[in-house]
């Protein structure tokens, strides 16, 4: 059974970030640099948010504000679901159906060691189920 720790090992280990005083504009310029739908928010090396594309959608964008002046701080979400890399694919997947998240930050013993997409769970359930059908058409066959 595949688990987050199996994830990083294949993806990485990067986490983008920024901070709760940093402007939006700026988070979303570094979002759009590297590819990613979000960014952990740190503050002095603490888990305190994160900031996705969608709270720029609801939270400016909706309410007239203007990515120019609004801090990060003003409009990340707070509350930050995370895992372990102990935690399976399958509670991974059942957490983000759950919550509604795409993105969950990796963290032991309060530091975050990666981030897991949606994509990336995706991906890695895929894997395991080709390998099991393999398998189980292996064993049918004969093959070995």
């Amino acid at each position: 059974m595949k688990t987050v720790k199996h994830i990083l090992q294949d993806k990485g280990h990067n986490i983008w970030h920024t901070t709760p005083d940093a402007l939006v504009i700026d988070a979303l310029k570094l979002m759009a640099e590297k590819e990613v739908g979000s960014l952990l928010v740190l503050d002095e090396g603490k888990l305190v948010g994160i900031i996705s594309e969608r709270d720029y959608a609801r939270k400016v964008i909706l309410k007239g504000k203007s990515s120019l002046d609004t801090p990060v701080g003003e409009i990340m979400t707070p509350k930050v679901i995370s895992v372990r890399p102990e935690n399976t694919i399958e509670e991974c997947m059942a957490l983000m159906t759950d919550k509604h998240i795409r993105h969950l930050p990796v963290v032991v013993d309060e530091k975050v060691v990666g981030v897991v997409s949606i994509g990336d769970v995706v991906k890695a359930e895929l894997a395991e189920k080709d390998f099991l059908i393999k398998q189980l058409k292996n064993y049918i066959t004969g093959d070995r």
